[in-house]
């Protein structure tokens, strides 16, 4: 289906379109809410009602999945894709949601229409950039999503629900720049997984997956089992002292190819994802998401956000506070495993 691109005179009748109608933002908890097996229960699944919700973006879409235009070779699959996750706030919202396209509905899960990769590209454009200004939003900064949920293989997700007609349109409007990425919550794989090594599932979200899901966490002291699948878009294992292990899906940052496996204990930050092996009883593929790694040796992510980086700023999570100190005296008198 065609969609003009708008000229600026639209574009700025259209911002306060959106303003003047905004809607009361819902909250990730409640959108990411499910029952005793693992299915969503938001009553908009069942409606043509589209939500709001507001929170920091955590991830580069790029590092992500690939959105490279494929039209002309859709194969029989949803071809070029892209994707954020936006988590609530740390006191407030504790929930994150992913935000997805893709290029190719037809005969795909029910869904109806192809972009043209103009077409393609102009709805990347029109995702990725404030209406109101033209700002293009990055990771870390706090924005305003309003769109149709849909539920696939364990979280609830917004998007078009795979249907290209401009009704379904998800938008993306920036509150605040630079806020920083959100601090990543410390636990541990027994926070994850029993000692049997089965996912810890729990419905209403105190504990186990379902309370992380969405949201950047950390895991500090594991190996990876076997650099052998290392790349992008492969899944590794890692496994803590006592025995529990958790898959990471690693993303198509470009780090995956330019440095090594990283060895030995290391810590991994990312985002806590499910996308289970059951379409309708979903209590496991849960999965820790790293987009992109550094190459620094030590933790598996990427601390390279270098947008608005203030002096003193050791984590890159744009703001200077007391988790740069901890940083930095974890790393005192330490040396990078390649020497100086």
């Amino acid at each position: 289906m065609k969609k003009m691109k708008l000229k600026p005179v639209v574009m700025i009748t259209l911002c306060w379109v959106i303003l003047g109608n905004m809607a009361l933002a819902e909250t990730h908890w409640n959108i990411q809410a499910v029952d005793a097996d693992g299915y969503g229960t938001h009553p908009d699944l069942l409606t043509s009602n589209k939500v709001t919700v507001e929170g920091v973006i955590l991830n580069r879409p790029d590092y992500m999945l690939d959105s490279t235009p494929d039209y002309n070779n859709p194969e029989e699959d949803i071809g070029a894709q892209w994707q954020i996750f936006i988590q609530g706030d740390v006191n407030n919202d504790h929930a994150g949601t992913a935000v997805w396209m893709g290029q190719n509905y037809d005969n795909v899960w029910g869904g109806s229409g192809m972009y043209s990769n103009p077409d393609w590209t102009y709805e990347l454009y029109r995702l990725t950039h404030d209406p109101c200004t033209a700002y293009e939003i990055r990771p870390g900064d706090k924005v305003r999503v309003t769109g149709l949920l849909k539920f696939y293989k364990g979280k609830t997700n917004i998007n078009e629900r795979h249907n290209t007609n401009p009704d379904n349109d998800v938008e993306i409007e920036l509150i605040e720049a630079g806020v920083g990425l959100p601090q990543p919550e410390l636990i541990t794989l027994s926070d994850l997984v029993s000692e049997s090594n089965e996912p810890i599932f729990d419905q209403n979200r105190e504990y186990g997956c379902e309370y992380y899901q969405g949201r950047l966490i950390r895991i500090n002291d594991v190996n990876i089992v076997d650099c052998g699948d290392w790349g992008p878009g492969n899944t590794l294992i890692i496994q803590d002292s006592t025995g529990r292990t958790f898959d990471v899906k690693l993303g198509i940052g470009p780090g995956f190819t330019e440095f090594e496996c990283p060895s030995g204990q290391i810590d991994v930050i990312g985002i806590l994802d499910q996308e289970s092996s059951n379409m309708y009883v979903c209590k496991d593929g849960y999965r820790i998401w790293v987009v992109n790694y550094d190459g620094n040796g030590k933790v598996l992510t990427d601390f390279g956000f270098p947008k608005n980086r203030l002096p003193g700023d050791i984590n890159l999570d744009v703001k200077v506070d007391f988790f740069d100190f901890s940083e930095f005296a974890n790393d005192w008198l330490e040396e990078h495993p390649e020497g100086t």
